[in-house]
Formats: C-alpha cells, structure tokens, sequence
C-alpha cells in the first residue's frame, strides 16, 4: 500500500490512498483532527470493526453498543502507557457472548501492528 502525503495549506497535512483522503489538523485552527487523535481513532474504530462482524454474523443486533476507549498516559514521560477498550452492551444482550466479543475486539489489526511494531526508515531524495 501507498499513501500520498500532502500540505494543503497553514497546518494541514492530509493523507491520500486508495480514493480516500485523510484530513489532519492541528491547533489554534483546526478544522480536522490531529495526526496522533487520528491514529487513536483508529485503535477504537477498528476494534469496532470487529465487534460489528461478530455481531453481524450472529444476527446480534449492535443498536446500543459502543466501545469507550481510555487513554493512560505515563506520568513520567507524558507517553501513552495503557489503552483501555470497554465495549459497553445494552442489558439485553446475551451475557454467553461477551468472552467471545472481548476475543473479536483483540483481533484488530491495529492493535496487533502495535503489539509487534513495524520497523521504520526514513529517508529524503529530490523528487523527480
């Protein structure tokens, strides 16, 4: 996969890939989120892509559940140190599936790039 990175004006740097573009921000201005609330974002939103699968394919109905996820900062060097994913079901969901709902939400695939984190290399060069 390739993303395009760009700089459409004052503070914005917004990311293009497959049809998409990603709009980031960053304050006094922002009229998008940040890189970083961005890349959050994105830890909750893909365990919730799992968590709609697992309900879908067991014709769960997923009106009422929500994932509230918490961010732990470490004190001494102001770094994330725990993320929280508490995936909130209404009272009449069926407490069988719960354990397996936890399961479907740790399959995430950002979590997991987390958990075993790519190696980076960056680099400059004068465009052609």
């Amino acid at each position: 996969m390739e993303m395009t990175i760009d700089f459409p004006g004052g503070a914005r740097v917004d990311a293009h890939f497959g049809g998409f573009t990603v709009q980031t921000d960053q304050p006094p201005a922002a009229a998008a989120p940040t890189p970083f609330a961005t890349f959050l974002a994105s830890i909750g939103t893909c365990a919730g892509i799992y968590v709609l699968g697992f309900c879908q394919q067991r014709g769960l109905p997923t009106e009422g559940i929500r994932i509230i996820q918490r961010i732990h900062a470490n004190p001494l060097n102001g770094m994330i140190g725990k993320i929280d994913l508490e995936i909130q079901v209404p009272a009449a969901f069926p407490e069988k599936y719960l354990p397996a709902l936890v399961k479907s939400a740790e399959l995430c695939a950002v979590k997991k790039h987390l958990e075993q984190p790519p190696r980076f290399d960056v680099f400059a060069r004068t465009s052609v």
